[in-house]
């Protein structure tokens, strides 16, 4: 059965058909949490959450988009809620990242800031380089990673990223641009120390 007959009958009541579409997505949804949250327990809830959420609003549900596209939004506000309860820092101004800032005359320092890794998809294939960028990413306050999630480890378009976040294009742009070179900023010295030279 294809997922909007599932979805014409758990709309009519059927929870086995509900059942069978959770099932579907699960997987994909929590993988999703748990790189947001990068916290098993914060992830298990939300999840949980996810689905019960999804089960009181199936009838909302339009088919405007896949239904596992619909899931996923779901699960983005309510982890987007538990963050809003934390206290979070925010990132530097864009300005910041810029050759020559907070520079003291420190060319070393400035050739390592400077560090630029063109494609984060190509780091994210070797698994040491992974690790290393997947545990900077847990740092990135919420609405960074979340963004950097959806468009690299997700890989979807900056507007299909921005109609999940309701966010502007302009705004989800900003935001990719912010978490990458934030993390370009955490990375920098790690790579120098690690490969002895810039990787790009």
């Amino acid at each position: 059965m294809d997922e909007k007959h599932l979805v014409a009958k758990a709309q009519a009541g059927d929870f086995e058909a509900f059942a069978k579409l959770i099932e579907a997505n699960k997987q994909k949804i929590y993988a999703l949490v748990r790189r947001l949250t990068a916290n098993t327990e914060d992830a298990e809830d939300i999840l949980q959450d996810s689905f019960l959420k999804a089960i009181d609003k199936i009838d909302q549900f339009r088919g405007e988009a896949s239904f596992s596209t619909w899931l996923s939004s779901i699960a983005l506000n309510e982890a987007r809620a538990l963050y809003a309860r934390k206290k979070q820092f925010d990132l530097k101004p864009i300005e910041d990242y810029l050759p020559g800032a907070g520079s003291h005359g420190d060319d070393q320092q400035d050739s390592i800031r400077l560090f630029d890794w063109r494609d984060p998809q190509a780091l994210l294939e070797s698994d040491e380089l992974r690790r290393m960028v997947n545990g900077a990413v847990d740092k990135l306050p919420y609405k960074y990673r979340e963004a950097f999630v959806l468009r690299y480890v997700e890989e979807l378009s900056v507007k299909e990223v921005a109609r999940l976040t309701k966010q502007t294009v302009a705004s989800t742009k900003s935001r990719i641009l912010r978490a990458r070179l934030a993390l370009r900023d955490m990375l920098s010295s790690t790579f120098e120390e690690r490969y002895g030279k810039q990787v790009s």
